[in-house]
């Protein structure tokens, strides 16, 4: 090495980067970045990192150090949630007024003088408009809205802390509802604020599901803390979950200002959890108001109907009894009709038999044994039996032969026939 090169300490060369800085950049400049581990120390000091990532592919493309001096800092905090309703947190786009510094020992970093909160707005706005537009071209924005709610909508699943008041101010609501409907209610424990919270109510949303069968909705309830800490209610991932959950989600998250994505997706938004509470509540009421007046109708009608067929049932009977006297006299007339002309039937029928029976009898008479005798006919017998013809005679044999007015008794001598 040549001993007439010049070189420089570390301190020496880190104090010449300094003053360059300082000289090239000796004001303050608005810088847009996202914030990043943002803590604040004993001191009131906070220090994080500010880091831009890539659009696309969401990989930090720069990082920077930054710190807010705690008198500087107590009061951008206040100004800045105030504006938001957002606590100046990590994750938060932001446009601060920094310096630029360089320090011979820490290096590089940037200090904050002044933020403006409506750029955060309107960051959380975009955010929030950028994620219901995706929801909406992958058509699941509105799938949970069109669910439909059991009726009763009493067995319900509830994503909440189990420490919050908002749980418990909703437990009591349902429990003691002055018309003492009954509620199911099963609690599936979540982290409802910090970064955490996002996974951790999509587990319970998981936990639901396996058991989906046995609730009419869910609840996904937060009272309480600051509206601050509602940034995770905005998230893709938490929003996408729930639209496409299979049971109808009510959300009361405790804010009234701002409408989150969860909001948005959700089949029901109540702004507390005892307005979820009322929102079952008054779905029962209904309910129970419509079997009311469902079983008033059907006494009404079954009364109608009742009516109705008793009086076409009297209608019926008297037609049946005036048809019955109709028939019966057409009846009886046929009856009587038909006497007459089986009396006038068996008169003339008898009428021909006492004729048929009396020209038989004088027939009879005219052909009777005694008739014939008494014309000058004979009758021969042999043995009690009559003659017919000589044929049946023998000379010797005796024969009684009768007259109208006796018998000769004779003996045969000679037979002659024709």
């Amino acid at each position: 090495m040549n001993t007439s090169t010049t070189s420089f300490s570390l301190s020496e060369l880190n104090g010449a980067v300094k003053a360059a800085i300082r000289e090239s950049l000796p004001d303050t400049y608005w810088l847009r970045a996202e914030t990043s581990d943002v803590r604040r120390n004993q001191n009131g000091h906070c220090y994080l990192e500010f880091v831009e990532k890539d659009p696309v592919t969401q990989s930090i493309v720069a990082r920077a150090r930054g710190i807010i001096w705690s008198n500087v800092f107590q009061m951008l905090s206040v100004y800045f949630e105030a504006e938001t309703g957002q606590a100046f947190t990590s994750g938060l786009n932001v446009l601060v007024s920094v310096s630029v510094d360089f320090h011979e020992l820490y290096g590089y970093s940037l200090t904050v003088v002044d933020i403006d909160p409506s750029f955060t707005v309107g960051e959380m706005a975009r955010n929030r408009q950028r994620v219901l537009k995706q929801l909406e071209e992958e058509g699941v924005l509105t799938l949970n809205k069109e669910l439909t709610l059991a009726e009763p909508v009493n067995r319900i699943a509830v994503i909440s802390s189990p420490t919050a008041a908002g749980y418990g101010d909703f437990h009591d609501q349902l429990e003691n509802n002055p018309a003492g409907f009954v509620f199911y209610t099963k609690l599936f424990p979540a982290i409802m604020q910090g970064e955490k919270s996002e996974q951790s109510i999509i587990d319970a949303l998981e936990r639901i599901y396996l058991h989906r069968e046995l609730f009419d909705a869910v609840a996904i309830i937060r009272g309480g803390g600051a509206t601050s800490e509602l940034s995770c209610f905005d998230s893709y991932l938490l929003a996408t979950n729930c639209a496409q959950f299979p049971l109808p989600v009510v959300s009361g998250i405790g804010h009234e200002r701002d409408v989150t994505v969860l909001d948005a997706v959700a089949h029901t938004r109540a702004k507390t959890p005892t307005a979820v509470a009322e929102f079952f509540i008054t779905r029962v009421t209904e309910t129970a108001r419509q079997l009311v007046d469902l079983e008033d109708r059907i006494v009404r009608e079954s009364r109608t109907i009742l009516q109705k067929e008793q009086s076409e049932l009297f209608s019926f009977s008297k037609d049946v009894v005036h048809v019955s006297n109709v028939l019966l006299q057409r009846e009886s007339s046929f009856v009587l009709q038909m006497g007459r002309q089986l009396a006038s039937s068996a008169k003339r029928m008898m009428e021909r038999e006492v004729h048929f029976v009396s020209t038989n009898e004088q027939y009879i008479r005219m052909v009777s044994p005694e008739n014939i005798l008494k014309r000058g006919y004979t009758l021969t017998l042999k043995d009690g039996k009559i003659i017919k013809s000589i044929r049946e005679l023998s000379p010797g044999e005796c024969l009684s032969t009768r007259f109208a007015d006796g018998t000769v008794l004779s003996e045969v001598k000679t037979s002659t026939g024709n």
